[in-house]
This record gives C-alpha cells, sequence and structure tokens, in this order.
C-alpha cells in the first residue's frame, strides 16, 4: 500500500511538475516574442561619429531599451546586396543607405501606446530622421498575447486544482486502510497527537521520497526533448531548477502533512461504529 501510494503521489507530482515547465516555457517564449520586436531609428546624415557614439551611450542607460545594435552605412548596404543581390552604389555613384540603430524593447514597453511614446521621445533627437517598426505585430501582441497567458493561467490553475484533489484522495485511502489500527491505539488511551504523530511523519516522508523522484523525472524528461528531440523547454539554470524543485517539494511535503493531519483527525474523533459504516 505504502509502494503504490508512493508511485501515486510521484505520477501527479511529475504531473504538476511539467504544467510549471510549460507554463515557463510558454512565459519564456512569449517574453522572447515581446523583446524581439525591433524599433530601426534612421540616422541622418549629418550625424558624425562622436554624435552617434554618444546617441549609443543614452541609449544604453534607456529604461526602455533591453538591448540595441548599430548598423552603419557600409553594412547597411552589404546587407541590401547580400538580401536583394544588386548594388544601388553601383549606378547611382554613392551609397543611398542610411545609418541606423535597432533596439529591442523590454517586454513591459511592448504595447502600442508605450512604443508610440518612445516614438516621439526618439524623434526628439536631431540625430534621428525616423523611426520605424512593425505596427501591425504591435496590434497582434497588444490583441492576443495577453488572452494566450490569461487562457494558459487558467488551463494550469485547472489541472492544478485537479492534481491536488488527486494526492488529497490518494492519502486519505492510504490512511483509510489503517482504521482500525487508529481505533486500537485509541482503545489503548494514546493521545490524538501520539496516533497522528507516526502516520502524519510517515506520509510527510513519502511525500518527500515521491517529490524526489517526480523532480528527477521531470529533468530527465526536460534533458531528452533537448538532447533527443532538438527542443528546448526552458533553461537548465540554476533560478529554473530552483523555482520547480521548490514548487514540487513544497507541494509534496505539505500536501502530504495537512492531508495527513486532518485525515487521521477524523478517524481519532470517529466512533468504532462508524467504521464499519464507511
Amino acid at each position: 500500500m505504502y509502494l503504490t501510494t508512493t508511485i501515486s503521489v510521484v505520477l501527479v507530482l511529475f504531473l504538476i511538475g511539467m504544467e510549471c515547465v510549460v507554463f515557463m516555457a510558454t512565459r519564456r517564449l512569449l517574453q522572447d516574442t515581446r523583446q524581439g520586436l525591433a524599433l530601426t531609428l534612421v540616422l541622418n546624415d549629418q550625424a558624425d561619429s562622436i554624435a552617434i557614439q554618444n546617441f549609443g551611450t543614452a541609449l544604453r542607460a534607456a529604461p526602455f531599451c533591453y538591448d540595441y545594435k548599430y548598423i552603419s552605412k557600409e553594412d547597411a548596404l552589404n546587407e541590401h546586396i547580400e538580401h536583394l543581390g544588386e548594388d544601388p552604389s553601383a549606378f547611382l555613384g554613392f551609397n543611398p543607405l542610411s545609418a541606423a540603430y535597432e533596439i529591442n524593447l523590454k517586454e513591459e514597453y511592448v504595447d502600442a501606446d508605450s512604443i508610440a511614446k518612445i516614438k516621439k521621445q526618439l524623434l526628439s533627437f536631431s540625430q534621428v530622421d525616423e523611426v520605424l517598426y512593425q505596427e501591425d505585430v504591435v496590434n497582434i501582441l497588444d490583441n492576443q498575447i495577453d488572452n494566450v497567458s490569461f487562457v494558459l493561467l487558467v488551463v494550469a490553475l485547472i489541472l492544478l486544482s485537479m492534481s491536488v484533489v488527486l494526492i488529497v484522495n490518494t492519502i486519505r485511502l492510504h490512511i483509510y486502510s489503517k482504521r482500525f489500527i487508529i481505533n486500537t491505539m485509541r482503545l489503548v488511551g494514546a493521545t490524538p497527537w501520539v496516533i497522528k504523530k507516526p502516520f502524519i511523519r510517515r506520509n510527510v516522508l513519502m511525500g518527500l521520497e515521491a517529490s524526489i523522484v517526480a523532480l528527477l523525472a521531470i529533468f530527465a524528461t526536460i534533458y531528452a526533448c533537448y538532447y533527443r528531440l532538438g527542443i528546448m523547454l526552458i533553461p537548465i539554470t540554476i533560478e529554473n531548477c530552483l523555482i520547480v524543485g521548490s514548487t514540487i517539494l513544497s507541494i509534496g511535503v505539505l500536501l502530504t502533512f495537512f492531508t495527513s493531519l486532518f485525515a487521521t483527525g477524523k478517524y481519532v474523533r470517529m466512533k468504532v461504529d462508524k467504521m464499519y459504516e464507511i
């Protein structure tokens, strides 16, 4: 019975852990999508190297800037030739392209209102001729990503609730099978806490063991997805390991503790006649 209960808890904790991993992976994907949106700042030809360098320093200190890249006139021309296969300077006699900065915004600034304010602020610099970005992509991000995040959160909470209910019922069934042992301990004069203590200790230990096994299975799944299938669910960093590990350990230990406490207390207070009826 102990082994069966442990395996059941391991499977449920594994499900909870994978829910956590999928939610973190989705959150990371949405964050990368937002931060992947670039603003292109077209610089005028009157901006000298010192002004361009000072402008880059100002961008580095800007609160909305996640990352930026400077593209010189020569780099812009080379990219144009590489992508389109033609050199406009060959028949014009000069390089018609302008130097530019590409800015990736921080996630919290990727919405239509914030970008409009940032655009106005950037156009106030004399070195900037134009600010370009994909307005249709911003509108999609505004209208869809928040809705997707909300739906994923609701689904994750529903699955988490179902998983918790499964763990609670599994522990309660385990203690149910020991109800006559609890009654015998009560008949020989054991106090309620003396009766509860071994059940709580045993089930908490089981929850800890199940949590460790579930974590090993979760990280093995993440490893296999990356090295066998080429799918990176989440980066295996110390921060992510702590988030997943603390979540699974907390749920495994706390749920088994409180479920054991209340389920054992129920049979400690129950009359022996009722034990035969249930």
